[in-house]
C-alpha cells in the first residue's frame, strides 16, 4: 500500500513538474531568456515547426533571431494540456498544449493559434526537458483581418501548418 501511494506521489509529482516546464517554456521564451529557454531542452533536444533547431546552440540562435527579425514581439498562452507518461517510474512523456499567440510581425499586430506536439524526457538529474517540441498553426493572419482555420497572413507560419486544419478545410470546400 505504501508503494501504491508512493508511485502515485510520484506521479502526480511527474505531472506538475511537465506543466511547469511547459509554463516557464513560454514565460521565458516571451521574456527572451534564451540560456533559460535553451536549458529546458535535452543538450541534443529539437524545436520543429517554424523552422527546425537542433541543439542548444541552434536553439539559442534560431529564438534570438526570430525576435531580432520581422516577430518583433510575441504572448504565448498554452492551454488544453495532455500528458502522458512511459514507464513507472516515468522516463518519458508525451503530450500536446493548444496555443493561443497575439503576436507582432512587421510591426503589425497578428493573431495566430496551434498545437504544440511534445516529447519529454526526465534527465539524469531528475529535471524534466524536452526533447522535441513542434508546433503547428490552425491559422496565423493579421489582427485587424478576418480568422479562419488554415489562413496565414505570414508565410513561415503556412509552412507549420496543422495538417488535420488543412485536411477539414480542404474537406469542407468539396
Amino acid at each position: 500500500m505504501a508503494e501504491d501511494l508512493a508511485a502515485r506521489v510520484r506521479r502526480l509529482e511527474d505531472l506538475h513538474a511537465i506543466g511547469q516546464l511547459r509554463a516557464h517554456y513560454c514565460q521565458a521564451l516571451d521574456d527572451g531568456r534564451w540560456d533559460d529557454l535553451v536549458d529546458l531542452f535535452t543538450p541534443d533536444g529539437a524545436f520543429v515547426g517554424l523552422s527546425t533547431a537542433r541543439g542548444h546552440d541552434e536553439l539559442r540562435t534560431f529564438f534570438s533571431d526570430l525576435q531580432d527579425g520581422p516577430l518583433s514581439a510575441w504572448w504565448h498562452f498554452s492551454s488544453n494540456e495532455t500528458i502522458d507518461l512511459v514507464g513507472t517510474p516515468a522516463h518519458a512523456a508525451t503530450g500536446a498544449t493548444w496555443l493561443d499567440q497575439p503576436c507582432v510581425v512587421d510591426g503589425r499586430a497578428h493573431v495566430a493559434a496551434g498545437r504544440y506536439q511534445d516529447q519529454m524526457v526526465r534527465g539524469d538529474d531528475g529535471r524534466w526537458r524536452f526533447a522535441e517540441r513542434q508546433v503547428t498553426f490552425f491559422f496565423w493572419v493579421p489582427g485587424d483581418e478576418d480568422w479562419a482555420p488554415g489562413r496565414f497572413g505570414w508565410a513561415p507560419a503556412r509552412a507549420a501548418a496543422d495538417v488535420r486544419t488543412l485536411e477539414r478545410v480542404t474537406a469542407s470546400h468539396r
